[in-house]
């Protein structure tokens, strides 16, 4: 009886180890919100606001390891105010493409993910809200393309799954004089499915 119980503990960790290494596709669906903020050197503050996203992810990978590209439409703002008071209310539209590579802990349909990687940022859209003086102030002329880098965590549940992340802005967002390094900084918490 030993035997047969040490054979069979054999043969479910070596067909474990063996579908760890295989290699998977995944495709699914996620959605969310995102809080906003931009990272501005000496002149400008700013707060956290409250946006959204939604879109597709794929996960390809085997042997722990995997590669997540997503493309998600995204909205954002954020208010930048001076020294002085004067505010402008700047919201974008964005598609958005993290390039993420990732491992995974667990089994039995659930799992902890851990991930890192660039995130392409293309603008779609962008508008600004300020006073006749604010104007003067700062009148952002925003670039159409930028890079961050993303860092998460996931969990999986069956094929839920649940990401929280933080984006640092690795470009300027702007090419306007009056503004000083300005970039986007971000997190995110998405609620997500699983396809297939």
């Amino acid at each position: 009886m030993k035997k047969i119980s040490l054979s069979l503990l054999f043969m479910l960790s070596s067909y474990y180890a063996f579908s760890q290494g295989l290699p998977t596709f995944q495709l699914g669906i996620k959605g969310g919100m995102n809080l906003s903020k931009f990272k501005t050197k000496d002149t400008f503050s700013s707060d956290n606001q409250a946006g959204y996203y939604g879109g597709i992810w794929a996960r390809i990978g085997g042997a722990g390891i995997h590669l997540q590209p997503e493309a998600y439409l995204s909205g954002k703002k954020s208010n930048l105010v001076t020294a002085n008071g004067l505010e402008n209310g700047v919201r974008f539209t964005s598609l958005d493409v993290p390039v993420l590579i990732g491992t995974k802990f667990g089994a039995a349909g659930i799992g902890l993910r851990l991930n890192t990687g660039p995130v392409f940022t293309l603008m779609l859209d962008e508008e600004q809200n300020f006073g006749q003086a604010a104007s003067s102030a700062f009148n952002g002329d925003f670039k159409e393309n930028s890079i961050g880098w993303q860092f998460g965590v996931g969990l999986d549940i069956g094929k839920l799954n649940v990401d929280a992340r933080y984006e640092s802005g690795l470009s300027e967002i702007n090419s306007a004089g009056g503004y000083p390094t300005t970039k986007l900084n971000l997190y995110t918490i998405g609620v997500g499915f699983r396809i297939f």
